[in-house]
């Protein structure tokens, strides 16, 4: 049995930014399992067109990129048009690499913040005329590189850090308006493009679960259903809720390894 009541979305509209692929076509699978009408954008055509196949049950697939804002308006309008409203938005078409600043090309540290923070501020502000309100929810995907330093990592950082900050901004100016605005910070997800990149070994994946409260990744299901949680939560708006095992607790998770060895 799933956590949550089947038809329990029955009635709402999605629109899923990055939503071809990993992590965000999960939230788009749930989202319409649980009776929502989705769409989901991304840069490739065929991988939307394989989303959709994927989905299924009326899904939309539509070919934009985040970095521009027209396409991005024109996408979020054909949805609205197709499905008569605008209920959930969510945004995470995201970029990402391992360099250091050092070696990192300021044309490379742009492009990620274009996508991952310029992205979700195109797809939120050009949603919002659209939205059905009140009750409309709005969610971008965080990482805990938000909050969390790493190495490697400069424009993920960055990016991130500003995807909280314009969460709770944006909460703040829409929430008179009943629109709700939070953000997902996942853990280290395991079969996502972004975790075989991080951890393509397994002595990577071994060192990072071992920095892990409950020892393993996550699964795109998990990170799904804190989603759709979001999505009910009525009273939660400018809080980023992270879904990530306890690896920000990894100093803690260390010393409890050295307790259980004794």
């Amino acid at each position: 049995m799933g956590l949550f009541a089947e038809n329990l979305l029955v009635g709402r509209c999605a629109f899923v930014a990055g939503g071809t692929s990993g992590i965000n076509l999960g939230i788009a699978k749930r989202l319409a399992e649980l009776g929502a009408r989705v769409a989901v954008a991304g840069r490739d055509p065929q991988r939307a067109a394989a989303a959709v196949q994927a989905i299924g049950r009326g899904a939309l697939g539509l070919s934009c990129d985040v970095r521009e804002y027209p396409l991005v308006r024109a996408a979020i309008e054909t949805t609205a048009e197709s499905f008569g409203s605008l209920d959930i938005v969510i945004s995470g078409a995201a970029g990402n690499f391992l360099a250091t600043a050092a070696r990192m090309s300021a044309n490379a540290f742009r492009t990620v913040v274009d996508i991952d923070l310029n992205g979700t501020f195109n797809v939120f502000r050009a949603s919002y005329d659209l939205l059905r309100k009140p009750g409309a929810c709005l969610i971008a995907i965080s990482a805990g590189q938000a909050v969390t330093p790493v190495m490697l990592q400069a424009h993920a950082c960055a990016a991130k850090a500003g995807i909280d900050q314009l969460v709770r901004v944006l909460a703040m100016e829409w929430g008179p308006s009943g629109v709700r605005v939070n953000a997902l910070s996942p853990g280290p997800i395991a079969g996502t493009e972004g975790m075989a990149r991080l951890a393509p070994t397994e002595q990577a994946v071994a060192e990072r679960t071992g920095r892990i409260a409950l020892r393993r990744f996550g699964t795109i299901e998990e990170i799904a259903d804190s989603a759709v949680f979001l999505c009910m939560a009525a009273y939660m708006t400018g809080t980023t809720l992270e879904c990530d095992g306890g690896s920000r607790l990894g100093d803690a998770s260390d010393r409890m390894g050295s307790m259980e060895e004794r």
